[in-house]
């Protein structure tokens, strides 16, 4: 068996990350160590341990494990296996883990077959996908389960993982091998939160030398960063490995570098090399956002639809729309406020925590809202002949003033930056004159205000 499959965590103490779902105290912890556990559906990137959480989850809990691929199984497999299920929790009291890998392969006959026996209770289904599950799974099979966001391993977890392997006497390398410092990091820098990347990046720079398979006669070797940086390069050009990495990088920075050239060289040369092409889809919606954002309001709207003719005319007569986005998104002019903003919230956010929404902005729509000062003072922007209402305040008063979004300007966000300009001047202004008349209360609501 590959390393990585050698390495799989046998019990929940040997699981390594995700503590937010499986920390003391998480609600997913908590159950299992009831011994019980609902239907599940786990969603995060390749390599972050999936398909060993759903083995350990069915250990735990001391289910039957049984295991069917999207890709191969039928309707008639999916009934089968639950019938099994039915026979053995009423015969043995035994429960069954069901695990499907990459769910979001299912149709939606598939999907819809596995319902009567989820509801039942026949098996527990823990299915695994790296999709949005809100897109892919029918809303009647996802309301019966419990989502499971897995992120992906941090540097530590992956580290963990390396030495684990390197030392492990029965089912790693036996610690005959040893990494340098830089290698160790090179590992865990390009393996990018993929704990199976890197272990099979250590098992092909181990197998150069001969010690991938470590008996008594086994040699003891030093890999050094060139060592490892050489199997790491072999391993990520395999057309079987998760993913493109390396050209995934090369073709959003081509993007970003306004190259429609390289661009489009780099989107055909991973859709021959057979990478998803939804998978580069979804790369180019975000792109829109995070790079190009409204210095070209079209961006969004092109890089959706360029997903959407994928899902409707498929490959290969999609190239056209995707790499009509590429060439688009390639040549826009670009702006990263939206990235930088959001940034400035979240950090704002984790700063000051839930600050209460101000009485004036909070609903005053139902009987009583007006006693509890809901809505109370509420300066309705449509009753200005400007349209805004330049002494308001959104923000909760701790962070009145705060800054989030910084507009740049290029292309279409340069009007915006005037106009975002002019009006942060006339709230500066309007306020600058509600304080020097010493914040004189509102007029009382004039009937007819929507407060």
């Amino acid at each position: 068996m590959p390393l990585a499959a050698r390495m799989r965590p046998r019990n929940l103490d040997e699981y390594v990350g995700q503590s937010d779902a499986l920390g003391a105290g998480a609600p997913l912890r908590a159950v299992l160590d009831r011994g019980d556990v609902r239907s599940l559906i786990l969603w995060g990137p390749p390599g972050v341990g999936k398909t060993s959480l759903a083995a350990v989850i069915a250990s735990h809990v001391d289910a039957a494990w049984t295991e069917v691929s999207a890709v191969t199984a039928g309707v008639k497999d999916v009934r089968r296996l639950i019938e099994e299920g039915r026979t053995r929790l009423e015969l043995n009291g035994r429960r069954t883990v069901l695990f499907v890998d990459e769910i979001h392969r299912f149709h939606k006959g598939q999907q819809d077959a596995l319902l009567p026996g989820v509801e039942a209770g026949w098996v527990t289904l823990v299915g695994a996908t790296t999709e949005n599950p809100f897109f892919e799974l029918n809303a009647p099979l996802l309301s019966r389960c419990q989502l499971v966001r897995l992120e992906p391993l941090t540097d530590d977890d992956v580290r963990t993982v390396i030495e684990r392997a390197r030392t492990d006497p029965h089912r790693g390398l036996a610690g005959r091998v040893t990494l340098a410092d830089d290698a160790v990091e090179h590992l865990v820098g390009v393996a990018d939160g993929d704990a199976r990347a890197a272990l099979s990046a250590l098992e092909v720079a181990a197998a150069a030398v001969g010690a991938d398979r470590p008996g008594a006669d086994a040699p003891e070797v030093h890999l050094d960063l060139d060592a490892v940086a050489s199997a790491m390069h072999r391993f990520r050009y395999d057309k079987q490995a998760d993913g493109h990495y390396d050209q995934v990088s090369a073709f959003i920075k081509s993007l970003r570098g306004s190259d429609p050239d390289a661009a489009v060289y780099w989107l055909l040369r991973m859709l021959e090399s057979g990478e998803d092409p939804r998978f580069l889809a979804r790369r180019m919606v975000i792109f829109a956002s995070e790079d190009v954002g409204l210095a070209d309001r079209q961006a969004l709207p092109l890089a959706v639809a360029a997903f959407e003719a994928l899902d409707r005319v498929g490959l290969p007569e999609a190239r056209y729309a995707l790499s009509h986005a590429a060439v688009a998104l390639a040549v826009a002019p670009k702006s990263n406020s939206v990235t930088t903003a959001i940034a400035a919230a979240l950090e704002v956010v984790r700063r000051h925590g839930n600050l209460p929404v101000p009485p004036h902005l909070r609903d005053g729509h139902y009987r009583g809202a007006g006693e509890l000062g809901h809505g109370v003072g509420y300066d309705y922007p449509h009753q200005h002949p400007s349209g805004f209402a330049a002494a308001q305040r959104y923000l909760p008063d701790e962070l009145d003033g705060r800054e989030l979004y910084t507009p740049s300007r290029h292309g279409h966000e340069a009007p915006v930056a005037d106009r975002l300009a002019e009006l942060r001047a006339q709230a500066r202004a309007a306020r600058r004159s509600e304080t020097a008349a010493g914040r004189q209360d509102p007029d009382p609501p004039q009937e007819g205000d929507r407060r």
